[in-house]
């Protein structure tokens, strides 16, 4: 077995499209709009692993407003960029470009080696080798 897909709830759908085709090379689908429900949706796909769905609806409230906050659920999914490296060069990058870091590069306890930052929408995303 596999997880097929992840989904994320979003307000801005074109900006969380662009921030993950930008920095984590994802590819997209055409976007999916049914006007009935209010609903539109995007499929990423990278090039290994599940694809994320990232989806739209004006009536989806905000789970917190509180970036880096702790809360029960899903909290976070990594991202695997191949080598230590990487992992510096891409937290510099998005740093430069305005993005939050609130985990800086670092061996952690289990032994990986990650950062951690937030996407357009306060979704953590651990950027690791």
């Amino acid at each position: 077995m596999k997880i097929e897909h992840l989904a994320i709830w979003v307000a801005d759908l074109e900006a969380t499209r662009r921030f993950y085709e930008t920095y984590f090379g994802a590819q997209s689908n055409d976007r999916y709009h049914n006007p009935r429900k209010q609903f539109s949706s995007y499929f990423l796909s990278f090039t290994d692993g599940c694809r994320l769905e990232l989806m739209h609806r004006p009536d989806i409230q905000a789970l917190s407003d509180k970036a880096g906050q702790e809360y029960r659920g899903i909290i976070h999914f990594a991202v695997s960029v191949g080598s230590e490296a990487k992992v510096d060069a891409l937290t510099e990058r998005l740093r430069a470009d305005g993005y939050t870091v609130i985990g800086e590069p670092r061996r952690t306890g289990d032994g990986y080696y990650e950062s951690v930052v937030l996407d357009p929408e306060s979704n953590r995303i651990e950027i690791t080798v």
